[in-house]
């Protein structure tokens, strides 16, 4: 190689130096990144009430992910409950800044509410972060009530609590009411699955369908030893190894149309506890927000802190979650019309 060196002839070192630098990260991109949350806040922005499950899984992100983003900002939570939060999807997606300061999380459905009749944001433009987990969903009932096991809910009377049209207690009670038959009669209003339990003890209802089974176990494992409550059904794409014993939802599917529905409405268990950025932040603050994500969930610290108040953790990455989204809006018509209208009626 010719150059202006030793009468022409390029130096293997400054040729290797140069790929090294060529192929070095680009720092002023990253020195930028950092800058900005260097100091700043961060928000969390949750789309439930104060001691709910999501709220436990986004204060334990809060806790953790700072110190995975370059900068270490400060990461507060906020609780933005509403229309089974749908308010805080909404929010996020339209007014919050753009600039990579705001994260949310809301209902693992928001993946597929858009296509059954929430309008008002697109889940695909979302900037997903990621889920901490993959969850089922069951159904319980109190332990005095005469409602013991699935089989029970399908032929006798079962008074369920819901907290509003677009919350899981409410969509999984006619999700079976209208797919399976289930004798169903719910009772909706309640301002979150703590009042419907409060319910249950004061046997104003039976039990309620839609609460995450991790739930269960971080705010009523004591139930569960001393088997005040029954598991009547598991909702996911595979059953909890916690519970061998109680059937999945899907073994009861009889019809091709029943499996469509429950499969398309069941997939959104895969982001159970998703989180998102606004649409079109920064591509850089962007990725380190994905990064950061993904590095909280290998630290020893979240992990011993998630143990403690026994909450899972078994990740799903940003990218993961973008498939799975895209599946939502792939899905036919005709089939999102059939969810559309089980979970609706």
């Amino acid at each position: 190689m010719r150059g202006p060196f030793f009468g022409g002839v390029v130096p293997f070192w400054f040729v290797a130096a140069a790929l090294v630098i060529s192929l070095w990260p680009p720092l002023p991109a990253r020195a930028g990144v950092e800058d900005f949350y260097r100091g700043r806040t961060v928000s969390v922005v949750i789309g439930f009430s104060n001691g709910s499950g999501y709220d436990l899984y986004a204060r334990l992100l809060a806790r953790h992910i700072g110190k995975h983003i370059p900068g270490n900002p400060n990461v507060i939570a906020q609780n933005m409950p509403g229309a089974g939060s749908l308010k805080a999807a909404q929010y996020v997606f339209s007014v919050a800044p753009k600039d990579g300061s705001v994260i949310g999380t809301f209902a693992r459905d928001m993946g597929s509410a858009p296509l059954m009749g929430h309008r008002d944001f697109d889940a695909r433009k979302f900037n997903w972060l990621g889920s901490i987990t993959r969850d089922v969903t069951v159904c319980i009932s109190w332990g005095a009530s005469p409602i013991k096991t699935w089989n029970d809910v399908m032929t006798q009377p079962f008074r369920t609590g819901g907290d509003g049209a677009d919350s899981d207690p409410d969509i999984f009670a006619k999700l079976y009411k209208n797919v399976f038959g289930a004798k169903i009669r719910l009772a909706t209003g309640f301002r979150g699955t703590a009042e419907i339990t409060l319910a249950m003890q004061r046997r104003e209802v039976d039990g309620l369908c839609g609460i995450s089974w991790t739930t269960i176990k971080s705010h009523y494992g004591s139930w569960v030893k001393d088997k005040k409550i029954n598991v009547l059904l598991q909702a996911g794409v595979k059953k909890e190894p916690d519970l061998p014993n109680v059937p999945l939802a899907d073994e009861f599917a009889r019809t091709k149309e029943q499996r469509q529905i429950l499969d398309f409405v069941l997939a959104s268990q895969i982001m159970a506890r998703p989180f998102a950025a606004p649409p079109d932040i920064p591509a850089d603050r962007k990725a380190i927000l994905r990064s950061g994500f993904d590095e909280t969930m290998k630290d020893p610290a979240f992990i011993a802190d998630a143990a403690k108040i026994q909450l899972d953790v078994d990740p799903v990455s940003g990218r993961d979650v973008d498939a799975l989204v895209a599946n939502f809006y792939a899905t036919p018509k005709d089939v999102v019309a059939k969810a559309a209208r089980a979970i609706t009626d």
